[in-house]
């Protein structure tokens, strides 16, 4: 078919227009958001992975959910694109349990678990009947009585796998405490009503509890440690590979050492130990 020179124009400057519009809407920056639970990892998001995620043209925005639950249910089915508020024994749990594909991309500084009480400033002041408020989903659960174990207030079975227990299996509690598990983000308002309680580091600094201020704070294992979670299927993306750069970045560490940053007193995960220079002898 043979087009009028006028409409071989019009068709012109539309499809130029077209492709203008196209090439423009794939240069536009991808906008990453990041599913996060009250506390500082938001924070950590805005302060320390964002501005290099920005320098490469992204945008990133923050949600947060109010428990453990939704950050990976968004993340598996794509309202969200990575999350930052779970240790990688959690991740693995519920993902088992949801029959969900997510991954661990890397571990980042953590915020220790702390037996904190407005009532007593001293395990040796603790007493039979006392009340001891901890989590009740089943990975921290199992954390919370191996924190209680390594502080001597419990036994738990030997032929039980520490990382499965419940308050069931506590085989010895020579105090007489009572054990009470909640959901994590009530346990800071217990603090009023109990005696004591094992507070994850993420509720206790969003409850404006300091980390200082625990009578004890748990020693982390590397599975303990914070990790940000993609899908399986992202792995690849330049998305998720600019997301891990930022977080090895330079920048990044500057802002976690920062002394004056609430980052400084989280533990650091194995490959940010071994990255900080041996100081000279």
């Amino acid at each position: 078919m043979i087009f009028p020179h006028s409409l071989r124009a019009a068709l012109a400057v539309t499809l130029l227009a077209s492709g203008v519009s196209l090439a423009m809407a794939q240069s536009d920056p991808h906008t990453i958001i990041f599913g996060v639970a009250p506390g500082p990892y938001g924070d950590m998001v805005k302060q320390a992975i964002k501005p290099e995620l920005v320098k490469k043209g992204y945008k990133v925005e923050v949600r947060e959910f109010s428990d453990y639950v939704q950050p990976n249910l968004a993340l598996s089915n794509g309202s969200i694109d990575a999350n930052l508020f779970q240790h990688s024994l959690y991740l693995e749990k519920f993902s088992a349990d949801k029959g969900l594909k997510l991954t661990r991309l890397l571990t980042v500084p953590t915020a220790s678990m702390g037996f904190y009480s407005h009532k007593i400033t001293s395990l040796d002041q603790l007493k039979k009947g006392d009340v001891v408020t901890l989590s009740n989903d089943a990975t921290n659960l199992a954390r919370g009585l191996r924190f209680l174990q390594s502080l001597g207030l419990i036994t738990i079975k030997a032929d039980i796998d520490p990382t499965k227990a419940s308050e069931k299996d506590i085989q010895d509690n020579p105090r007489g405490l009572v054990f009470r598990p909640l959901e994590a983000a009530q346990l800071p308002r217990t603090l009023d009503s109990a005696t004591a309680s094992l507070v994850n580091g993420n509720f206790a600094i969003a409850a404006g509890l300091k980390l200082s201020s625990a009578i004890k704070l748990e020693t982390l294992d590397e599975n303990l440690k914070n990790v940000i979670a993609v899908r399986t299927d992202d792995v690849d993306k330049p998305f998720v590979k600019d997301i891990k750069a930022a977080v090895e970045s330079p920048a990044y560490a500057a802002v976690i050492d920062d002394p004056a940053s609430m980052f400084s007193q989280f533990q650091r995960p194995d490959w940010m130990k071994a990255k900080t220079p041996t100081p000279a002898q």
